[in-house]
Parts: structure tokens; C-alpha cells; sequence
């Protein structure tokens, strides 16, 4: 973000096609990101369920776990540690 990039700019396509070549139509995801199930959707995938990923906020990981949720939308559960 600070060096004026997109916060994302992958494109989830190849992934999708693999899947898509080894015969999966449909799949439960492990992420936190929105935007990677909207991209494999897009490439005509089913996400049958998010499973969240479950991260441990630190001191050393506050500031950038609170950046993934409040600037790219990650959904994270962050407790006491993402207040401040």
C-alpha cells in the first residue's frame, strides 16, 4: 500500500483452471481474504465454505494484522489486540 501498488493484485485464474483441470467444481477455502473467494468464483468455482484462518496477534504482528482487516478487508477475529 505505502509504495502505491493495488493491496492485491493477483489474479486467481490459473489457480482456478488447475483446480478446475483436476476435476474440483466446488471447494471449502482456508483464507481470511473476500477478495480471493470473489476471484475464484469468478472463474467459476464454488466456494462451499470458508474456513478461517486463525491467527495469533502479537506486538509483532498487530499493526499489519489490523491493516489486512481495516484496509483490505481481510476477516479477522483480531480480540483485544486489534483495538489498538
Amino acid at each position: 500500500l505505502a509504495l502505491g501498488f493495488k493491496a492485491d493484485e493477483r489474479d486467481y485464474g490459473i489457480g482456478a483452471q488447475v483446480l478446475s483441470d483436476l476435476g474440483l467444481s466446488s471447494i471449502r477455502l482456508m483464507t481470511n481474504n473476500p477478495d480471493k473467494i470473489a476471484g475464484l468464483e469468478g472463474h467459476g468455482l464454488t466456494i462451499s465454505r470458508r474456513v478461517p484462518v486463525q491467527v495469533r496477534c502479537n506486538p509483532a504482528n498487530a499493526r499489519y494484522l489490523r491493516t489486512k482487516r481495516d484496509k483490505m478487508g481481510h476477516l479477522l477475529d483480531l480480540g483485544r489486540c486489534g483495538n489498538h
